[in-house]
């Protein structure tokens, strides 16, 4: 789910240099849960999540068998809405630090 959000923000520009910085960030965040992953099943994170990247729908990697495939077929789910609480209570949290003097 979150690498589909990349989609989502690969166009998004801030109005400023630290709006920029943090729509890096969240990039950069919302692949590492898959490289992380990916790594720990003894693959390359990069070439997975390019590859995941460019599928389209259900398309995923499963890092028990090294199959590219469609997610569900292959009985894996991602809890969309835990994903998205767990994301917006870190980009709250971090805007709580960015602007606590």
């Amino acid at each position: 789910a979150l690498v589909r959000a990349l989609q989502a923000i690969e166009g998004l520009k801030g109005d400023n240099e630290d709006q920029n910085v943090g729509i890096a960030l969240l990039r950069r965040a919302v692949e590492a849960p898959l490289r992380q992953i990916v790594a720990n099943s003894g693959d390359e994170p990069s070439v997975v999540v390019d590859k995941v990247k460019q599928g389209s729908g259900n398309f995923g990697y499963n890092a028990a068998t090294g199959v590219y495939g469609d997610m569900i077929e292959m009985g894996i789910l991602d809890p969309a809405k835990v994903t998205r609480s767990a994301l917006q209570a870190a980009a709250s949290i971090g805007g709580l630090m960015i602007t606590t003097e």
